[in-house]
């Protein structure tokens, strides 16, 4: 069990999977929220059954999935639909998150989680690395990988901490607007800069 943990967010389309990715090459066991999000909502699960009785059979795709751009055009247009599928996701996540995380067995585990800042779990983590772009970087790249409107991804934007308050919050920067090279360059550097603080680290 690894018992330094490097929290990892951004804003919607800053690169988050890009640089855990290339963490994950450098043999870091990465926890993702997001595929834990997935994993919680998988075909044949209770929370997948809760969410098809409450919002209609219409978010079922024809492979049994959880169609979750349409969910999440739900949630994001009704304040009481999004509280309601947090209700019942936040938990299970929450108790997958701490089960994956026990089970790392690198030097440092980094948990992945967009709305980190937000739910203040920074808390248990021992750094906080936040990938950040400008705002129209994240608009253009969401919109592309997407297909989704502007107005829609502004809505997303809008919803979570603001960029000056993800960097407030951060210990470590990592600036994914500079090219592949560059941002090759800073994960390698933080990436050995980890190595050591875990290895030093107090942490019981």
């Amino acid at each position: 069990m690894s018992n330094f943990i490097v929290g990892l967010t951004g804003g919607i389309g800053s690169g988050k999977t890009a640089v855990s990715n290339r963490f994950a090459k450098l043999g870091v066991g990465i926890v993702d929220a997001d595929v834990i999000a997935r994993e919680v909502v998988e075909p044949g699960t209770d929370a997948l059954a809760m969410i098809t009785a409450h919002f209609g059979q219409h978010l079922i795709q024809c492979d049994g999935q959880l169609d979750r751009a349409a969910l999440r055009q739900t949630i994001f247009s009704n304040a009481e639909a999004k509280q309601w599928l947090e209700s019942l996701l936040h938990p299970l996540i929450a108790n997958e998150t701490a089960r994956q995380l026990a089970a790392v067995q690198s030097s440092y585990a980094m948990y992945v989680s967009p709305l980190l800042v937000e739910r203040s779990q920074q808390g248990f983590c021992q750094r906080l690395v936040v990938v950040d772009v400008p705002e129209p970087v994240q608009l253009e790249r969401t919109m592309k990988r997407d297909s989704n409107e502007q107005a829609q991804v502004e809505r997303i934007i809008a919803s979570q901490a603001s960029r000056e308050a993800r960097l407030a919050a951060a210990s470590d920067v990592i600036d994914n607007n500079a090219g592949f090279a560059e941002l090759d360059k800073q994960i390698s550097q933080l990436h050995q800069q980890f190595l050591d603080l875990a290895r030093n680290s107090k942490v019981p």
